[in-house]
């Protein structure tokens, strides 16, 4: 089964063909021109891990950002903000920072035991 041909490689990307179809079909807009169905996609730097990853580091920072909106507005105008509100903000916030620390601080032990493997 040859799934790597010289004619799959770009640069620095490498096309792979689907072999198993439980695998992630990818987007139909990034299929090449002229392509198949389930063809693999063509890998595009802007789409994929690396759109995920940024969306939810936004997704972060929105959260912080509302829960300091809802605190502010908490402070200067107590009669406009519940205080359910601003505390379930908050809660979300410490959550979200706390999992994407997490998830930061695992992903650079990866990569050090990656770097670190002879």
């Amino acid at each position: 089964m040859d799934n790597l041909s010289l004619s799959s490689l770009r640069g620095h990307v490498i096309e792979l063909e689907r072999s198993d179809p439980r695998h992630l079909p990818g987007s139909a807009a990034l299929l090449r021109p002229g392509s198949a169905a389930g063809a693999s996609p063509v890998s595009d730097p802007e789409s994929g891990f690396g759109r995920m990853f940024f969306d939810a580091l936004s997704n972060v920072n929105d959260l912080q950002h509302t829960t300091m909106d809802l605190t502010e507005a908490m402070l200067t105008d107590p009669d406009s903000v519940d205080i359910h509100d601003v505390t379930v903000a908050i809660a979300e916030a410490n959550l979200a920072l706390s999992m994407t620390k997490a998830i930061m601080d695992r992903a650079i032990r990866a990569y050090q035991e990656v770097i670190n493997t002879r």
